[in-house]
């Protein structure tokens, strides 16, 4: 059994669902946010369950819907761990497998085209796939100026790493601009014009002396894709000021809250309780402190000891919950103690919409923020 192959002709990028004929769970590799809803179709016509959304690397060239198959469809998003992806669930190391049903791909670390980049081997009975990203294309490869690139690297990725494949092995690239579908290893072993019969020297002199155009999607792409693809919204100068609130320092954006934490000025302090970090997803540079508990809410009697702990250096508090109730009350508190405490406007999952569902009107997550899935 193949993969489905879809394609992106604005991008010519290769997505692929992989699936379990038995249990019909899924892993898409490298989707396209322009084509969510048609990839969200092509789940639901083959009865699948998705359950991995993974990158090859950070895509330069569109924004990929991980963050959003997180949320529509309840995938974990796991991305290569030197790529800088903080929002993925699971940061992928070489040699780390994903399970889906009773298949599962084999991460293997590829650097060349960016640091961090990786393939995909998904052994299905005797046939052998490898999903091979921007690493090696058909008759050709990723470029290498940009994005941590080197032909040195890439280089030994495609000779040492993928060359070492059987030749069998059927080759789905991340893009083709001449809508050829697939190569193998064996054909890109002996007819790769980039690589074939080249040495390393005469690689890299290729590779330097290519003089592509910039992408023309990468100022915005590359930012994007290092959120899953959840952009931060635009909103001006607003966003970065401080509203007054009564009984604690004031209130504050996720986007300038973030901001002061990335500039070592707060610290972040996520006050919900345990099992909403554990079932609804956690800011990694967080600090949990929940002011109420399961089960019942009660009050938790260790928050006074614990918020003074995190402002004895005098930096300021930026505090998350939900929707930004218990971070007022909780911020109340911390002042009383004689901290300067903020909340974070929006909470973590934002208000409910008119359908009482949230995540969809603002919030940490929607704003594009770094957080995980547990």
């Amino acid at each position: 059994m193949n993969p489905i192959q879809l394609f992106d002709p604005v991008s010519s990028t290769y997505t692929y669902i992989l699936f379990d004929e038995a249990s019909r769970d899924a892993l898409i590799i490298d989707p396209v946010a322009e084509q969510l809803q048609r990839d969200l179709d092509v789940l639901r016509e083959h009865g699948l369950t998705l359950r991995w959304a993974i990158e090859t690397h950070a895509h330069a060239d569109h924004v990929t819907s991980a963050g959003l198959l997180v949320e529509h469809a309840g995938a974990r998003s796991a991305a290569p761990e030197g790529c800088d992806i903080g929002t993925a669930a699971v940061q992928l190391q070489g040699g780390q497998e994903l399970a889906f049903g009773s298949q599962k791909v084999l991460a293997l670390h590829t650097p060349g085209h960016t640091a961090g980049s990786m393939c995909f081997v998904w052994q299905n009975g005797s046939a052998h796939h490898v999903f091979t990203g921007d690493t090696l294309l058909i008759q050709g490869c990723g470029r290498t100026d940009f994005q941590s690139g080197s032909p040195e690297a890439l280089h030994h990725s495609i000779t040492q790493v993928l060359f070492a494949l059987p030749d069998q092995t059927t080759v789905w690239p991340g893009h083709d601009y001449q809508g050829r579908t697939h190569s193998s290893i064996g054909a890109e072993k002996q007819n790769n014009a980039r690589i074939a019969g080249k040495s390393l020297a005469e690689f890299v002199n290729i590779m330097n002396n290519l003089n592509l155009p910039k992408p023309q999607r990468i100022d915005e792409a590359v930012p994007a894709n290092r959120l899953s693809g959840l952009r931060q919204d635009a909103g001006g100068d607003a966003l970065m000021l401080v509203r007054p609130a009564q009984g604690y320092a004031g209130d504050v954006s996720p986007q300038l809250a973030w901001a002061w934490v990335q500039a070592g000025e707060a610290q972040l302090v996520d006050v919900r309780t345990d099992a909403e970090r554990t079932w609804v997803g956690f800011v990694p540079d967080a600090h949990a402190l929940a002011w109420k508990q399961w089960p019942g809410m009660a009050m938790n009697p260790e928050f006074d000891a614990g918020i003074q702990t995190l402002g004895a250096g005098g930096q300021k508090l930026v505090l998350l919950c939900r929707s930004g109730v218990r971070s007022i009350a909780a911020a109340q508190r911390a002042t009383e103690l004689g901290l300067q405490a903020y909340n974070i406007l929006e909470g973590f999952e934002g208000d409910p919409d008119a359908n009482a569902h949230r995540g969809l009107m603002g919030g940490w997550r929607m704003r594009g923020l770094p957080w995980r899935q547990s």
